[in-house]
């Protein structure tokens, strides 16, 4: 009975830790992360008529959040205090650098103290008397300015678990849920007219499992053993992840409200239709993505065979939109001419 036990025991323990080391992968070291899905969709926009001169003054938390703990209080923020750094870096990504010129303004004291640095050496060393153009040109000017945050951080917004023991032997398994939110607006330098806003949201996921074991084996022998792993979704990703899709959002959105323009109308066509779908809730954000990644292609199949039996009434989200359809490949949902 003893050794039935102790087998017992060791199964269970020997799988957790199976399932614990399974996906684990170590490395002394440094990497560059890996794109993701909201990265690819935004790289692969189409280039614009003209790229869009923006600037970024700051894009902060204004959740005012400290990171939650189960014992006291800590003075360590729930997100990121580089947001405005990863803004930057998803607008230089939009189109594959095409749809934005980024002006720096984050850092403007610094910019500016450089200059003179270099005005103030040509005078002493090189006897100008003025600002030379060709050495110290212009700065850029923006037309455009983006402002917004991150606006929100849920905390256990979805929370559960499973367990069992028997014979003093158990496991269970328990997982968590966050949501963090961002907000970004586009603002006329000329008129200061809001021009166009856009939220974002994505979850953060948490996974525990674990497994122990403890009973006497014997008269004085107490059998004790414990295992289990967590899994938890990096912060900084997940909000870099809602940024580009805030920023993806933003360029749609003045493609579709005409601040902006594709140079080739025909082949942006595609990606404006996507985004009104999910954007007027006909088709989650899932089936879009599965529909645009090549890896999703089965479900991508699915959103296709779906979309391709909606029929155009007066309660589609765009009226007046060509009823004849292109045809799908490789998993790409079909997608209504452009007009004209």
């Amino acid at each position: 009975m003893a050794l039935k036990t102790i087998l017992i025991a060791a199964s269970a323990l020997g799988l957790c830790s199976c399932v614990s080391t399974g996906g684990l992968q170590t490395s002394k070291l440094p990497q560059l992360p890996q794109k993701t899905g909201v990265q690819r969709e935004l790289a692969a926009l189409p280039p614009p008529a003209a790229p869009v001169a923006v600037a970024v003054y700051g894009f902060t938390d204004q959740t005012g959040q400290f990171k939650p703990t189960d014992t006291n209080q800590t003075f360590s923020r729930a997100v990121t205090q580089g947001a405005g750094s990863m803004l930057v870096k998803s607008l230089q990504d939009a189109g594959g650098r095409g749809w934005f010129t980024v002006i720096e303004r984050e850092q403007l004291k610094n910019l500016l103290q450089e200059r003179q640095i270099i005005t103030e050496m040509r005078e002493r060393y090189l006897g100008e008397t003025g600002a030379n153009p060709r050495a110290l040109p212009a700065l850029l000017f923006a037309g455009v300015l983006l402002e917004g945050g991150v606006i929100g951080y849920d905390t256990n917004t979805l929370t559960g678990g499973a367990g069992a023991g028997f014979l003093g032997i158990s496991a269970n398994t328990q997982y968590r849920q966050d949501t963090v939110t961002v907000y970004l607006r586009a603002v006329s330098v000329k008129t200061g007219e809001v021009l166009s806003t856009v939220t974002a949201s994505k979850t953060i996921a948490s996974f525990q499992i674990g497994a122990n074991a403890f009973r006497y084996v014997d008269f004085k022998k107490l059998l004790e053993a414990e295992a289990g792993f967590t899994t938890n979704e990096p912060n900084q990703l997940a909000l870099q992840q809602a940024i580009d899709k805030a920023v993806y959002a933003l360029v749609l959105e003045g493609v579709d409200q005409k601040l902006w323009s594709f140079a080739d109308q025909q082949a942006g066509w595609p990606y404006l239709w996507r985004y009104r779908q999910e954007r007027d809730g006909v088709y989650s954000a899932k089936e879009v993505q599965a529909a645009t990644d090549g890896k999703g292609k089965a479900a991508g199949n699915k959103a296709a065979r779906k979309m391709s039996k909606a029929e155009p009434g007066p309660k589609s989200p765009l009226p007046g939109s060509p009823t004849s359809f292109s045809s799908s490949a490789n998993g790409v949902p079909p997608v209504p001419r452009a007009p004209g």
